[in-house]
């Protein structure tokens, strides 16, 4: 078992524009891969109204203690007013994968020490 690993899950409603963004994350440190897929529904409740949409959704690998510098990274350069960053813990895994995303991940420090690098 494993507590200090995490997939992190945006959407957006352009799948290049996710893309990108998530090659910046994994060029970053921040992700070790990242998974796109589009189009996925989306169905959801805004301003007391439902709506529906087509959004690309990622699913980035990385460490739990990365993720605020995920959410640093990504909420000013996205597109939607509130944009959906949610981590999920990763409980298990084939251990070689698990010490990978580790090894492609800068450490909670690193990512604290260069924050300043990560300004849109």
């Amino acid at each position: 078992m494993t507590h200090d690993l995490c997939e992190v899950i945006v959407t957006a409603p352009d799948p290049e524009w996710l893309t990108d963004l998530c090659r910046d994350l994994v060029t970053a440190g921040l992700a070790s891969s990242a998974h796109v897929v589009h189009p996925v529904t989306s169905i959801y409740r805004w301003k007391g109204e439902v709506h529906q949409a087509n959004e690309a959704r990622a699913f980035l690998r990385t460490r739990q203690a990365l993720v605020a510098a995920i959410v640093e990274f990504v909420v000013p350069r996205h597109p939607y007013e509130v944009p959906n960053v949610t981590a999920l813990p990763v409980i298990a895994g084939n251990s070689p994968y698990l010490a990978w995303i580790r090894s492609e991940t800068r450490s909670a420090l690193d990512a604290r020490e260069s924050r300043t690098s990560l300004e849109p």
